[in-house]
């Protein structure tokens, strides 16, 4: 979906040319004019308040469960069981059956990827171990070793999926994923045979994730660990926190340049419903300064000198007073400078 920002929300940096590039909108009349010139629209009065001041802006969303992962087949063998889409799939359950005989989801980082018997000893033992407790099995120690009191609780196992109790664990048996899974798509179908490699299914995280595409004017946006506020589906606006931040480059067609486009993930801070596949809208804050001065953006003035500057009124006198700018946000701008206080009445165009 496209991006879109908030209306009136500019973009404060403190950099003189980027400040002329933000404030050029508008238009600003120099010092040396007089406002109320043929030249110039009649002009009013302003206050300078102390407030907080939010850069902020809205982007369009999508709520899904994240990029699928592939799930392929370690063995030979003919498909006899699938999960329908959709389905969550938990440790110790069948994520396929191949010859009827169950391939067994597992969490942990490691991939299974040799034979586990008596003798072997390694991270990899440890990680399955600790499944093998968390289902219920005991009579072993959690390490690195795999003994005879790991293969007595291996074999047990293995009957209670109808396996041959061999005591050995066959990579093929088991694959592992970071938690339980949900179930995006099937690349295969009952009957099918199929060799090792083949995918067989496609699979996400059960906690649904929202999704943004930035470009790249907004990249200051894309911070991992930032909040974020994402407006559902049903209204109700959740807090979330930016996961993962990835840069894609989409390659040009018919001549035209490559897109580089931001793609950020964000994970809720509570627990979500599965709505399946949503738009949303998620609020992102890129800077906040708190209790400055501030005035409509339109009360610049540019000074021939170089920089910026306010127009203040006295009663029935103005004088031009030099101001530093900050944040710009909502149409205004935060401002220092020697003699400025809240309250002050600075120019503005009618």
């Amino acid at each position: 979906m496209g991006a879109r920002r908030t209306a009136g929300v500019v973009t404060g940096v403190l950099t003189v040319g980027a400040v002329t590039a933000a404030i050029a909108v508008f238009n600003l009349p120099t010092a040396q004019s007089s406002p109320n010139s043929a030249d110039n629209p009649p002009v009013s009065t302003a206050e300078i308040t102390k407030q907080t001041l939010i850069d902020r802006e809205n982007h369009d969303g999508t709520l899904a469960h994240g990029d699928p992962t592939t799930i392929s087949s370690r063995g030979n063998g003919t498909v006899t069981g699938l999960p329908v889409e959709g389905a969550t799939v938990s440790r110790g359950k069948a994520l396929f059956r191949l010859d009827n005989k169950p391939v067994t989801l597992l969490y942990g980082s490691l991939p299974a990827y040799r034979p586990l018997l008596a003798g072997v000893k390694g991270a990899d033992v440890k990680q399955f171990e600790q499944n093998l407790w968390a289902l219920g099995y005991r009579g072993f120690t959690v390490d690195e070793t795999y003994n005879a009191a790991t293969a007595s609780a291996v074999k047990t196992w293995q009957r209670k999926l109808g396996l041959i109790a061999s005591g050995t664990v066959d990579p093929s048996q088991i694959v592992y994923a970071a938690g339980e899974v949900r179930v995006d798509s099937l690349s295969t179908q009952v009957g099918t045979v199929i060799g090792p490699g083949a995918a067989v299914e496609r699979v996400t995280g059960t906690s649904p994730l929202a999704t943004v595409a930035l470009d790249m004017s907004s990249a200051r946006l894309a911070k991992v660990g930032a909040t974020v506020q994402v407006r559902m589906p049903d209204g109700r606006v959740v807090p979330g926190q930016i996961i993962k931040v990835t840069m894609v480059v989409s390659p040009g067609e018919n001549g035209e340049a490559a897109t580089t486009r931001i793609h950020v993930t964000i994970q809720f801070n509570s627990a979500v419903e599965s709505m399946g596949t949503a738009a949303v809208t998620v609020a992102f804050t890129a800077g906040q300064r708190p209790d400055v001065l501030a005035i409509p953006v339109t009360a610049l003035l540019a000074l021939a000198e170089g920089g910026y500057g306010v127009q203040v009124v006295d009663g029935t006198t103005t004088r031009i007073m030099a101001v530093q700018t900050g944040l710009f946000a909502d149409g205004k701008v935060e401002i220092t400078g020697n003699g400025l206080e809240a309250g002050m009445k600075v120019t503005v165009p009618s």
